[in-house]
């Protein structure tokens, strides 16, 4: 009984069975793309994600279950596929991944092929069985240690001098076979052979821990092993032979250890007497190396003498450049906190720690910025002066990207992104054209002068796609450019830090004074820069030309050959880019000699850094017998640039007095101050005798051509009452040469690089205006002009601008009270009263208290006249009561009806400018001249003239 009902379900279930299978709709289901990694001594991928196949007919018997998976060739479709795919469960569809036969990584690293799932059908036979579709796997083959080192050479031989201690004597090098630079690399050599004294480092360089002596050993042979960084023993040892030669002292004769260059030379010759000893040794190869080092002047080497903003506007730079680290002010607070050191070049540059040191640049200047084309140009020293390595990285530790510029800016509708970063001896720009949709991009570029602890200028012009790199006006051109790959996106806010980036996984906190605080709960940002920045500004727009970054940032001096037409056959010079290291090559030593005497220091500007340039001289030999050859030592000096000649910047052609009438200045376009100004600038030269007898050794010119950056306009005294008196000047014109100018009531200052002839225009279109009515007698004004940013001035040339007034307008109620306000106040109108008086032509100012004593005079004199008044109404009335005696005693009378009183206070000027006076006794014939005492003052000659009937005069 129970054996049929086994039988009856049974049969239950192949019947239920049967009638499923003809219900297999569904394919199988895989992932889309797999990523697998193999080992070279193992055949099993491991897969991400697991390889699972799926069917929705599960789980019905046959159709819901997974019979197998098929590897198909690669995209290329090339060779037969060496890996295979194999169920492990059918019903739950896993599968493996496996290699046919062994893999190698040093022949092939990396495979692609696909792979499909196929269902079990509608029975065991698999009829109608579906398939999935074709899923893409990448296999990688991780490398195993399988090679041993290999050294190039069984032997190595070198020859030395005794007595002598070498960096290095020879170099052996080893080579390992595997693929991954993990046990590809050589991590370290090590001498086998105990006491000898020679040491190895691990780039397999060979020297001597102490001064060798071939009495003693005459040949030194040791062995020498390497392993690779997986700690593989090379298969080899290899045998060093090191022969010691007795001491000869070949070298350079002649060598001047002191240079010295006179600014305004021109080119000199650093070794006019240098040649080469080699102590009969034959030789058929010498190589020189001349290094001068600048990189303590300033920023490095001779630059321009003007301002960044005067250079950018000779070389022709396009304007609108943006400063994000500016000198702190009220308006530019954001680098208030960073700490500064000085420079010698009057430039600001800021210390960056990579610990706690970010400037956060505002908004608003960040708005001013956005666009995909723009300039980044900045002054950079990595390390440093003073600067203490960064507390968060510990010995051994990887060391992170430092970033200089951190930002994200909005345009019109997105935002992109960008950072400038240098890691190691790399710079590396990253820029994100679009954080919603593009891909980010990193450009990367190779550089000594990232890693070398100069000062260098960076200018990177990006017109995306295409972005040029200029280092010291020099090209360079990424060494590497890729997708960056999926990386978190940041946050669609404007803004821009300098020295360190915001974490973009963290919350932005509030940064307080510039300065990130070091506590648990401070803002966490990434990437903090060590270092020192100077100049860093952004301009947006079009991209500069490569001859305006070079005229910009070109070094003015440097190493040059005299004349390369002197170089005899087989001779080479080449000059690096920066002009500060130079190469001679050549095969001959006489031709070698004479070349090196060729070898010149130029320096284009005529005002030049003083100082000390360090200055070597290296020296490699090649010989027909390489074992004895020689060597020859550095040599070490210095070139000394003297202090340059002071120019003489003499202005001239001005005042000291302009006297013009009151309504003249009170015209629309007032009276120009300085219209015959001269602008001289001079220089005095010491005689070269040696050159006096040489072709084209004329003593230089005292008159040179010179470009001013600066002339400014003081008004001394108080300052300009805008409501009464003004200086004017097109500013079209001044703009219009790329010149600056600020006006104020304190003073008027143009800046910018010009020649003196545009400055000269320039300074005698200068009017100045009074308002109508006002009552102005004096005013004074100095003006003053610099070159070389403000390295040199001028004289300051002083001028009094004198206001003539007419008696009607002097004597009108209005001046009249305009005068007794002036005398209520005369602390704040000293000078005004001052310009009532003539000045002594002797004298450069009016003394302010004249006008005072001729007031007083007058009035003594009017007191005189009532006197006098009342005595003439007396003798009348005497003359009349005796006119008996009165033909006797009027012959002794005076007839005062011709009294003449002539009050002269502007006597000096009116003889200077052609002014006649008007006096009531012009128009007597019988006047004569009456002379006051020579020792009496212009402004004090007060004439009182009598005319008695006998035609003679008495003088009071």
């Amino acid at each position: 009984m129970d054996r049929m009902n086994f039988l009856s379900l049974l049969l239950l279930c192949l019947t239920s069975v049967a009638n499923g299978n003809k219900a297999n709709k569904h394919k199988p289901w895989i992932e889309t793309e797999y990523q697998g990694i193999v080992m070279e001594n193992d055949n099993t991928v491991l897969l991400n994600p697991p390889l699972f196949a799926l069917d929705k007919d599960a789980p019905l018997h046959y159709a819901g279950e997974i019979c197998g998976f098929r590897v198909h060739n690669g995209p290329l479709g090339s060779g037969t596929v060496q890996f295979e795919a194999v169920v492990l469960d059918r019903s739950t569809g896993e599968g493996l991944v496996r290699s046919k036969e062994p893999l190698d990584c040093e022949s092939q690293r990396e495979h692609s092929f696909t792979i499909q799932a196929y269902d079990c059908g509608e029975g065991p036979d698999g009829v109608n069985s579906k398939k999935s579709h074709k899923a893409t796997v990448h296999v990688r083959v991780n490398d195993v240690n399988e090679f041993s080192p290999v050294f190039v050479e069984r032997r190595y031989e070198a020859s030395v001098p005794e007595g002598r201690l070498f960096d290095r004597i020879v170099r052996v090098e080893a080579l390992d076979a595997d693929c991954s630079p993990q046990y590809s690399q050589i991590c370290f050599y090590d001498i086998i052979t105990p006491n000898v004294p020679f040491a190895i480092d691990n780039d397999g360089n060979i020297k001597n821990t102490e001064p060798l002596d071939s009495k003693q050993q005459h040949v030194h042979t040791f062995w020498v092993t390497a392993f690779d960084c997986g700690k593989n023993r090379a298969q080899a040892d290899a045998q060093v032979a090191i022969t010691v030669k007795p001491s000869c002292k070949p070298g350079w004769m002649g060598w001047t250890k002191r240079v010295e260059y006179t600014p305004g030379s021109g080119s000199i010759p650093l070794f006019p007497s240098l040649h080469l000893e080699t102590c009969e040794e034959t030789v058929w190869n010498i190589q020189a190396t001349v290094e001068l080092q600048t990189g303590h002047i300033g920023k490095g080497c001779d630059r321009d003498s003007y301002s960044d903003r005067s250079v950018r506007r000779l070389c022709g730079a396009v304007r609108g450049e943006v400063d994000l680290l500016p000198p702190p002010s009220p308006a530019a607070n954001w680098t208030a906190a960073l700490p500064t050191l000085p420079s010698s070049d009057s430039s600001l540059v800021f210390s960056f720690n990579g610990s706690n040191h970010v400037a956060v640049v505002p908004d608003p200047v960040v708005s001013a910025l956005s666009g995909d084309h723009f300039t980044l140009q900045l002054w950079m020293r990595r390390g440093g002066a003073n600067i203490q390595p960064t507390t968060t990285q510990t010995r051994g530790s990887r060391k992170e990207e430092e970033i200089i510029v951190c930002s994200t800016m909005k345009n019109d509708d997105s935002y992109s992104h960008y950072s400038l970063s240098v890691h190691g001896c790399r710079l590396s720009l990253f820029y994100w054209p679009d954080v919603s949709a593009a891909r980010p991009v990193k450009f990367l570029w190779k550089l000594e002068q990232v890693c070398d602890s100069e000062w260098h200028h960076l200018s990177l012009s990006v017109q995306f796609p295409s972005v040029t790199l200029y280092v010291d006006g020099v090209t360079f051109d990424p060494a590497l450019i890729h997708d960056n790959g999926a990386i978190p996106n940041p946050a669609p806010r404007q803004r821009m830090f300098i020295g360190a980036c915001w974490d973009p996984e963290e919350k932005q906190k509030e940064i307080v004074n510039n300065t990130i605080p070091e506590s648990k709960d401070a803002v966490k940002y990434v990437g903090g820069y060590h270092g020192l920045l100077s100049g860093v500004t952004v301009r947006p727009g079009s991209v500069e030309p490569h001859s305006v970054v070079e005229c910009l940032y070109a070094c003015r001096e440097g190493l040059d050959f005299g004349d390369l037409e002197t170089l005899g056959s087989g001779m080479k010079v080449h000059v690096n880019p920066s002009q500060s290291v130079l190469v001679l090559e050549g095969d001959d030593i006489e031709s070698f000699n004479r070349a090196v005497q060729q070898v010149t220091y130029r320096n284009s500007l005529r005002f030049a850094t003083p100082g000390v340039r360090p200055l070597k001289l290296t020296t490699s030999l090649r010989c027909f017998n390489e074992e004895s050859c020689l060597t020859l030592k550095q040599l070490e000096g210095y070139l000394v640039v003297l202090q340059p000649d002071a120019p003489q910047i003499s202005l001239s052609g001005v005042g000291p007095h302009l006297a013009r009438p009151a309504p003249e200045f009170e015209g629309s376009r007032g009276v120009p101050l300085f219209p015959e100004l001269r602008i001289i600038c001079s220089l005095s030269h010491a005689v070269n005798t040696a050159a006096q007898g040489m072709e084209g050794g004329a003593l230089m010119s005292d008159a040179v051509a010179h470009t001013l950056d600066g002339c400014e306009v003081q008004p001394l005294g108080e300052e300009l009452n805008p409501e009464r008196e003004e200086l004017m000047v097109d500013l079209d014109v001044v703009r219009e040469r790329g010149l600056e100018i600020i006006n104020t009531t304190a003073y008027i200052a143009i800046t910018g690089a010009e020649s003196i002839s545009v400055y000269e225009d320039i300074l005698r279109s200068i009017r100045y205006r009074l308002a109508k009515g006002s009552a102005r007698f004096e005013r004074r004004f100095r003006l003053s002009c610099s070159e070389m940013n403000g390295r040199y001035t001028s004289n300051e040339l002083t001028l009094e601008v004198n206001f003539l007034h007419s008696l009607d307008s002097l004597y009108h109620p209005s001046h009249l009270l305009a005068s007794q306000q002036q005398f209520l106040h005369p602390s704040h109108h000293a000078g005004e009263l001052s310009g009532h008086t003539l000045p002594n032509p002797h004298r450069n100012s009016v003394v302010p208290g004249a006008a005072t004593v001729i007031i007083m005079v007058c009035v003594g004199f009017l007191v005189v006249m009532v006197i006098l008044g009342v005595f003439r109404i007396r003798s009348i009335h005497r003359r009349g009561e005796s006119t008996r005696g009165g033909a006797k005693e009027g012959s002794g009378q005076w007839d005062d009806s011709a009294l003449t009183i002539i009050v002269n206070p502007m006597e000096s000027y009116e003889s200077r400018m052609g002014i006649s006076a008007d006096t009531e006794g012009e128009g007597e014939e019988d006047e004569e001249a009456v002379e006051t005492p020579d020792d009496a003052s212009d402004d004090q000659r007060i004439i009182i003239k009598k005319e008695g009937r006998d035609g003679s005069a008495r003088r009071y």
